[in-house]
């Protein structure tokens, strides 16, 4: 599917703001409301939009403690890697989970009520079969930036 300026547009502004009228939207990118909200629906069945939601602020509910931790497997194989992302699915406190090349297998954020719990959410790992071979955990002191609601039009064109 080809996008042009006023998809961008309306996914830049969808980002930021899922709840904004249908006519805001149609004044903001300079189109008529039945124009807008065709590309809309258009960008919905394509799968581009794929939802809307509202983004939780955890910390203000409950007070968490966020641990980044590297993991790296006894064996590389596909299905050591399907066991240990089906734990990662399985476990709740796994909020955040990335497969990386370069020394590590996976860079995981855990987010538990203290350290004690999440030391034994790692120790409970560490005696299972999942076949962890060694891991490195990183208490979070401060949040420095953190992912922002939305994107520019610019985050879609290739930089160099």
């Amino acid at each position: 599917m080809k996008l042009d300026r006023y998809d961008l547009k309306i996914l830049a502004i969808l980002s930021r703001d899922g709840r904004i009228t249908k006519s805001k939207l149609a004044e903001a990118i300079n189109l008529s409301v039945s124009p807008c909200w065709e590309r809309v629906r258009r960008l919905e069945k394509a799968g581009i939009i794929e939802g809307y939601g509202a983004r939780i602020d955890t910390g203000v509910l409950v007070r968490r403690t966020p641990v980044w931790v590297q993991i790296e497997l006894k064996q590389h194989n596909a299905e050591s890697f399907q066991r240990f992302e089906a734990l990662v699915h399985a476990t709740d406190a796994v909020t955040e989970c990335v497969a990386v090349g370069g020394g590590v297998d996976y860079l995981i954020r855990v987010e538990t009520d203290t350290i004690d719990a999440y030391q034994r959410l790692i120790d409970a790992w560490l005696t299972s079969d999942i076949g962890i071979e060694r891991y490195f955990t990183y208490i979070v002191t401060k949040t420095v930036k953190s992912p922002r609601a939305g994107f520019e039009i610019d985050d879609l064109t290739p930089s160099g």
